[in-house]
């Protein structure tokens, strides 16, 4: 890594953890220059789907709670 990129990589590494993560995602949407417009309308198609199966009662709701113990359960494996 050059002297630069290290003195940069250190300085980040000083921030605050949400200043971190803004910066490592601003990073990787940096190197995603090409935007494949069949990919980005499939993903709005099923945004728009997801939201209305939430909207209409269709989809099915998992509290909170029970999402994080079944994500606290899996780490601990």
């Amino acid at each position: 890594m050059p002297r630069e990129a290290a003195q940069i990589l250190n300085e980040a590494l000083e921030l605050p953890p949400e200043q971190r993560a803004a910066l490592a995602d601003s990073l990787l949407n940096s190197l995603d220059t090409e935007v494949d417009a069949e990919v980005e309308q499939a993903w709005q198609d099923e945004i728009e789907r997801r939201i209305e199966s939430v909207r209409n009662g269709t989809a099915e709701m998992v509290p909170w709670e029970e999402v994080q113990a079944r994500l606290l359960s899996r780490l601990k494996r």
